[in-house]
Parts: C-alpha cells; structure tokens; sequence
C-alpha cells in the first residue's frame, strides 16, 4: 500500500466534499474517542483498501483532507469510544458506518446477524456487543462532484396544473 498523503482538513462542511484538489471528510460525534475513514475499492470489498484514523477533531467534528481521493471514491466510517448501551452509548468499530450526510451511496445492506451492534439472541439482550466485521455487507458512502454544467438545459415548462407542490421537513 502507498503512503497516503493527508491534510487536516476542515470541520466543515459535514460530509465528504470535493474541493477540485482533493476531498475534504467531515463527521461530528459528541462522545466518540476515535474515528477511522476506511477507503474501499469496490462496493463488494470485504474490508477495506486503507484505514485512515482521524486525529484532527474540532469542536466534535472529525475532519481530514485527502488531496489524492476523487469523486467516486468509496468510503465508511469505524467510530470508537464506549459501549454503554444504559447510557444510549453502543460505538462498536467493527461496525462500518455510513456516513450521515452521504450525497450517495452504493450496494446494499445484506441482512444478518453480523449487522446489528449487539449479539443476537444474547442472554442479556442487546447490551453485548457483537465484534464481527460487518463491512462485507454494508452499503459504502460515495463522493460526488456536486457540479454540473447547466448550459443548454431548457425549463421543461410543465403546466402548473401538472405540477406536484411538495415540501418536506427533516
């Protein structure tokens, strides 16, 4: 594996952000003690190509620059810090997470036991943590190149009584 080069980064925007020279990786947790960026080749990859810990935090964001990754990278995150399920806190790093401001993302969850924090079935329920690896059959974030060359795209002029007024609130 090459050496990768790394930048700190900035805490914002949250998410993965190509920049033109690179892409910038952001992620807020309250509580973790570490985060991993895992780099993957291809959405059916088992592990990951590179592991990449985060050191630089700022105000609980988790940030880091990668001036070599480009749109289409495939990417999750393995987020550490205490198991305390009583206290609403489950961090499991064999887990892969998703990353929650995801422009995109690719593949599918393949449902089974592995995926969930806890061990199925477990005498105490779900406060013991379950180590398997689950990246085989995570879905992975993707970066995206958010532009787009609208020159020459025409307004499709739809009638208003063909049109769907819709707002949401998240």
């Amino acid at each position: 594996m090459a050496p990768v080069k790394l930048w700190l980064g900035y805490p914002y925007p949250l998410g993965a952000t190509w920049l033109g020279n690179g892409v910038n990786f952001a992620i807020f947790s309250e509580a973790a003690t570490s985060v991993d960026l895992c780099l993957f080749d291809q959405v059916e990859s088992t592990q990951e190509s590179i592991r990449i810990p985060m050191t630089e935090h700022t105000d609980q964001v988790w940030h880091i620059f990668l001036p070599d990754v480009r749109p289409g990278q495939l990417y999750g995150y393995r987020v550490y810090g205490p198991y305390d399920p009583e206290r609403g806190l489950r961090f499991n790093s064999s887990k892969l997470l998703i990353d929650p401001y995801a422009k995109a993302i690719a593949g599918q969850i393949s449902w089974a036991d592995e995926m969930f924090g806890y061990v199925v079935g477990a005498e105490a329920g779900d406060l013991t943590p379950d180590f398997r690896d689950d990246a085989w059959g995570m879905p992975k974030a993707v970066v995206i190149d958010p532009s787009f060359d609208w020159n020459g795209v025409k307004s499709p002029r739809t009638p208003l009584n063909n049109s769907i007024i819709y707002e949401v609130h998240v």
